[in-house]
């Protein structure tokens, strides 16, 4: 493939850095930027020479990609044509209202609305385009309304960098009140008789770790702080139980847990501590009147169970088994009305729903009978109640929303997803298959394509994976999907460990002293693609993003002559100097999931031994395009511009390689519905040119 436009190369400045009397050298460690802090909140302050670099980075993408303008147009438009635009959610019921959120045509953000249930008149609460007009980013980080229905709270970000300023608007009005508060986490949670508003504010290291209470009306540097973590290895969040008498605070790391609770009608009470922390057991908590409801993973629980316990005697001693622990079937999440539980489990890779009746603990489930699917169970805002809401759907099917009626067992449903420019599943085929490891263990594969592909091994394919953090791919409907599909792509997703596919041990499997299965699954599954002649390996197009962009750079490392082309957005690929960064937003609490290499050497060793950006040599790569955002909070800036300097100096061949950096945004890209398109039509447009097709 050549290149139309001679690529930027980074100056090399070496930076030698020791530990555990290694030395370790960095040339390009100068793509850091020392005030990054200060990056987050205002990227005009970031360092001329980097500016430089990261711009010469997408000036010469621009100019590789520039014949596929239109196509990028074409794409675009076609995303564009399989979404309606004035769309609006199924509202949900709370009270004398129902709340819920629509865009308009032509809208980028969301509206926040509200109806009367006895009938009324419509009113916006929340007009996310209005709010953010002259915005080059907006991103609106939740929107809650008081128990009294008087105030809403909701939060935005102008920076990409999650830095939320928090807001109380008066619904009559529909004007804010004449104060924010800046730096939180985003949402905030009412007190019982809506005087009250609890929200998370982050440190200068971008780490929720303070509780706050805010009285309504008052000036914000009053508010009272009622819960700090000192331990930099936890984040801090909070939230209220289905019933709503309970303000639950969270902190949590991603193997262990700890929940504190204030009652929500007596918001100056000081927390109470269910049960303290102890490393490698997380819990969860819901309640009903005088009893907690917990999923945990206590005991030999891995794939979790339900216990419950007294609100006055929270602690473990105290805990009894309701819904026991059942290996292989991983409880995901569970939510406690009136008169019954419901709880969202996977077993065999596919989810189900179960309704748990309290009186009794009779039990029946909601499923479904497709080979592949996607199931999300969503709260509502009522205790009292026996109908709940769900959503379905596959790689086929559009998501359609259900309400179910716990006690007739009827589904009634109120919303299927339109396509407008006009979809037809009978026109897709949908699979499910396994592929072996080395180990002996077999990966979940979900497929889709088009019934006219011929799969003689020439097809190209897109091969998405994640593989981190327990969490799961679904096997959901994409429309932008079909944009390749439609022309010849197969469409899969290899759901490897690392993620929880095939309960907790799918997980435990995949991650620190066991992480580099996740690798090898991936490239498992690649290889068993083209043995069942769905494509060949040039024509396999790799894609993942965050810590999916890490296994990206792995898979580049271990087999680049297995994948044409690798797409890694805002890739967390200089996994050892960040692991080593303790003043970083995410290396403390992710120490659990890759391990320390501070104190621990074999940690170290075995982290250097698959970190992407330490490992790249002197071969050929794959054709290669890396996306960031200069306000990423999660994964920063500097790790995908290091990694692409690295490779720009020593990769042999021709292989195309680009970096797209986006000035205005972080980890999530643009912030607009439709600004989003854009960023997927380059990637599809890349995936396009790599299998020839652009």
């Amino acid at each position: 493939m050549k290149q139309v436009a001679l690529p930027p190369r980074a100056e090399a400045r070496p930076q030698t850095h020791e530990i555990h009397g290694i030395s370790r050298q960095d040339n390009y460690g100068w793509l850091r930027a020392d005030n990054w802090q200060e990056v987050m909140r205002d990227p005009s302050v970031l360092d001329a020479d980097i500016r430089a670099y990261l711009e010469a980075e997408n000036a010469y993408q621009e100019a590789v990609m520039a014949p596929t303008a239109g196509l990028q147009e074409t794409l675009f438009g076609e995303m564009r044509g399989r979404i309606k635009e004035d769309d609006s959610s199924v509202p949900s019921p709370d009270g004398p209202y129902a709340y819920g959120m629509k865009f308009e045509t032509g809208g980028q953000q969301p509206i926040f609305f509200r109806t009367p249930r006895e009938g009324g008149a419509e009113t916006v609460l929340l007009h996310g385009d209005s709010e953010a007009e002259g915005k080059a980013y907006f991103r609106i980080g939740g929107a809650s309304q008081s128990p009294d229905h008087k105030l809403l709270a909701w939060a935005y970000d102008d920076k990409g960098s999650e830095y939320y300023s928090l807001q109380l608007r008066d619904t009559e009005t529909g004007k804010d009140l004449d104060y924010s508060i800046a730096d939180t986490a985003g949402g905030g949670v009412f007190s019982s008789d809506s005087t009250f508003v609890f929200y998370v504010r982050l440190d200068d290291n971008h780490r929720p770790s303070k509780l706050f209470r805010h009285k309504v009306g008052t000036d914000p540097a009053q508010d009272v702080l009622v819960h700090e973590e000192t331990d930099a290895g936890f984040f801090m969040g909070v939230g209220k139980t289905q019933s709503g008498e309970t303000i639950i605070i969270d902190i949590h790391d991603h193997e262990t847990s700890e929940v504190w609770m204030i009652p929500a009608d007596q918001p100056e009470m000081p927390p109470v501590l269910i049960a303290p922390r102890d490393t490698g057991v997380e819990y969860s908590i819901d309640d009903h009147g005088d009893t907690l409801y917990i999923l945990t993973n206590l005991g030999d629980a891995e794939d979790f169970k339900i216990v419950t316990a007294p609100k006055a005697t929270p602690g473990r001693e105290f805990w009894t088994d309701l819904v026991p622990h059942k290996p292989g079937c991983l409880i995901l999440s569970h939510c406690v009305y009136k008169t019954f539980m419901t709880r969202l489990e996977r077993e065999d890779g596919l989810p189900r729903i179960v309704i748990h009746r309290l009186a009794d603990s009779l039990e029946h489930s909601v499923e479904f009978n497709e080979e592949a699917y996607s199931l999300g169970l969503g709260g509502g805002y009522e205790f009292d109640t026996t109908a709940i809401r769900f959503t379905y759907s596959s790689m086929t099917t559009p998501s359609q929303t259900f309400d179910y009626d716990i006690e007739t067992r009827d589904r009634v449903l109120k919303k299927e997803q339109e396509v407008p420019s006009g979809h037809d599943a009978a026109d897709y085929v949908t699979r499910r298959m396994m592929a072996p490891a080395a180990d002996g263990e077999t990966v979940p594969v979900s497929i889709l394509y088009h019934k006219d592909t011929e799969l003689d091994g020439s097809a190209p394919l897109l091969l998405y994976g994640y593989g981190s953090y327990g969490i799961t791919i679904p096997a959901s409907f994409n429309t932008n999907a079909f944009s390749l599909v439609d022309r010849g792509f197969v469409y899969a997703v290899a759901h490897v460990r690392g993620g929880k596919d095939k309960g907790f041990r799918w997980y435990k499997t995949g991650r620190r002293e066991t992480k580099k299965n996740t690798f090898t699954d991936f490239i498992a599954a690649a290889d068993h693609l083209v043995a069942e002649k769905f494509t060949s390996h040039a024509r396999i197009v790799a894609q993942g993003g965050s810590a999916g962009g890490m296994l990206m750079g792995a898979i580049s490392n271990l087999a680049p002559e297995k994948f044409g082309g690798i797409i890694a957005e805002v890739p967390f690929v200089d996994v050892l100097a960040t692991m080593l960064d303790d003043t970083l937003p995410l290396t403390p609490p992710e120490w659990p999931e890759w391990g320390n290499p501070i104190t621990d050497k074999v940690a170290y060793d075995y982290i250097a031994s698959y970190s992407p950006y330490d490992n790249v040599e002197a071969k050929d790569y794959p054709a290669i395009l890396a996306v960031a955002g200069l306000t990423d909070p999660r994964v920063t800036y500097w790790e995908p511009a290091k990694w692409v300097a690295r490779l720009r100096a020593e990769k042999t061949g021709d292989g195309l390689l680009m970096l797209k950096t986006n000035m205005e945004a972080g980890h999530g890209g643009a912030s607009g519905r439709f600004d989003r398109l854009k960023e997927v039509a380059l990637v599809q447009a890349f995936a396009l040119k790599v299998a020839g097709k652009a």
